[in-house]
């Protein structure tokens, strides 16, 4: 069946198309980070698939009927009853995103000397532990080793080392399962392994949390590629995951397609009361946790929205379809293709960088001047180690750059531009510079650093 969008497009915005000359100026005044680029200056953007997707007609209707009352808000009811539908979860409280849950539930949970494990913890869930004085440790399946292999279910955590962990000295407060696995890859986690994940945390004592930012796509991958679940519908998935945790925290700018909010949720009523005194303090009251009346709306719609078949076989069928393209051209992409986003093997393509050359941040920065394609590195730059004096002494596993996808917003044409630029690049790789640190602070430094390129 051809691709095609299970939509029709109402509003349209004009995208910008610079000259390279023009590109090439502006990378320069960004000191040759993506992420200080103005989005005059950008014509395809695929830094973040978080709160970058189109609302629909339905959602925005429902922002029409926000309630703006403190406390007690009808949007709030609304918002409740559609998480509660989805996960099942008692407790639960709004917040303005992600991290913000992250924040709050880890200042409950973790303090100095203690551990949180993950299949791998993304670059603010990291920040959030290492900031309350924990240590993050990442625990991948042995399957993303091999980034050329078509094992389905990659995101899944090191079942073997995540028993030793808790059967050892560590004292492991909490497991967080990010589904899909966002550091890894965008790969999905199969039910198995988080049920086996689940079974060892109870027999610990050992509380489970999901990071379930993209519990959709999850849900129809593991109904696309593992046996015994290819009769349910994604809404039962997603359930059937979250029936195996002890918690979650959500980041609706993903899988509810909005452009803010998010969630904590919990089974515990003494964390979730300690969670909401937090969240009284730094976010808002519990019901409306930072949010307005109409993003607790939209929210309640989005989460509907999303588990619609029709709409994830697009969105994967779109990614896939983009994959193929890439492939074609003699770019190597880590396989299989996810949903959310694509990973480019920079690290293969620039295969004249060293490591301390960074290859994936220049990867990056060349496809913005190529083409005015925005996107994000995960290599040396965002997991490198340095020594006191700058050098990369301890280089990322792997190079990769992160074509993420906004949700209804790229048609087929604009996913054969970005193929067609990245094409463009793997005729003559060895032209792409390497690039080096200029400054950067010690605390997540991808999103601050200035480099410049190598002659």
């Amino acid at each position: 069946m051809p691709l095609m969008e299970p939509y029709r497009i109402k509003v349209v915005e004009p995208i910008p198309v610079l000259t390279r000359a023009e590109r090439t100026e502006a990378m320069q005044t960004a000191g040759y980070n993506p992420f200080n680029l103005s989005a005059d200056r950008i014509t395809i953007d695929l830094l973040s698939d978080s709160g970058t997707g189109a609302l629909s007609a339905a959602q925005q209707a429902a922002g029409a009927l926000g309630d703006e009352t403190y406390a007690g808000a009808r949007s709030y009811f609304r918002f409740h009853d559609a998480v509660a539908e989805l996960t099942g979860f008692e407790h639960i409280l709004p917040v303005h995103q992600g991290r913000a849950a992250e924040r709050i539930l880890f200042g409950a949970m973790l303090g100095p000397g203690r551990v949180c494990v993950s299949n791998t913890h993304f670059d603010t869930t990291r920040a959030n532990v290492e900031l309350s004085g924990a240590t993050a440790v990442d625990l991948p399946s042995a399957a993303m080793k091999d980034l050329d292999s078509d094992d389905p279910f990659k995101g899944d955590i090191d079942l073997d080392a995540l028993s030793a962990m808790l059967a050892g000295p560590e004292d492991v407060a909490v497991v967080v399962m990010t589904i899909t696995n966002n550091g890894g890859a965008g790969q999905p986690v199969s039910m198995a392994n988080l049920r086996a994940t689940a079974e060892l945390c109870r027999a610990h004592g050992v509380p489970l949390i999901l990071d379930a930012a993209r519990f959709a796509e999850n849900a129809w991958l593991v109904i696309q590629r593992e046996p015994g679940w290819s009769d349910r519908t994604p809404a039962e998935v997603a359930r059937a995951a979250f029936d195996l945790a002890d918690g979650a925290v959500c980041s609706l700018k993903k899988d509810a397609i909005v452009h803010m909010g998010g969630f904590l949720a919990l089974r515990d009523r003494e964390l979730a009361t300690r969670c909401e005194a937090m969240l009284i303090a730094t976010e808002g009251f519990r019901t409306y946790g930072g949010l307005a009346g109409r993003d607790l709306e939209m929210i309640a719609v989005g989460l509907r929205e999303v588990v619609d078949p029709a709409y994830l076989r697009t969105r994967a069928a779109q990614t896939e379809y983009l994959a193929e393209l890439i492939q074609a051209a003699g770019v190597s992409i880590v396989r299989p293709a996810g949903i959310h986003a694509l990973y480019l093997n920079a690290g293969r393509l620039l295969r004249h960088l060293e490591p301390a050359q960074y290859p994936g941040h220049a990867l990056a920065c060349e496809l913005f001047v190529a083409g005015g394609i925005r996107c994000a590195e995960l290599g040396s730059l965002y997991l490198g180690v340095e020594d006191a004096e700058g050098r990369l002494v301890k280089p990322a596993p792997y190079e990769l750059v992160r074509l993420a996808i906004p949700r209804r917003v790229y048609t087929q044409s604009h996913l054969e531009y970005v193929a067609e630029v990245i094409a463009g690049i793997a005729k003559d790789p060895e032209s792409v510079p390497g690039q080096r640190i200029v400054s950067a602070p010690k605390l997540l430094r991808h999103f601050h650093c200035r480099t410049e390129p190598i002659s």
